[in-house]
């Protein structure tokens, strides 16, 4: 699985960077950045939970 953004669609929510903080964080202007793109089985419910809550539908999870 590999996790990728949409750095210009992300509107900054944060939802991703609190429901999965080992995967996602935000930069300097509040923006989505990805700490792994290929995140650990462990961490694929956050993620996935990441994906379904985010605003702007910038978090794409691809096999």
């Amino acid at each position: 699985m590999r996790v990728t953004t949409d750095h210009d669609r992300c509107v900054g929510a944060g939802q991703c960077a609190m429901l999965s903080p080992e995967v996602f964080d935000q930069d300097d202007d509040g923006l989505v950045v990805v700490l792994q793109d290929r995140p650990a089985a462990e961490l694929l419910d956050d993620v996935h939970r990441a994906v379904e809550l985010c605003p702007s539908r910038s978090i794409h999870v691809t096999r």
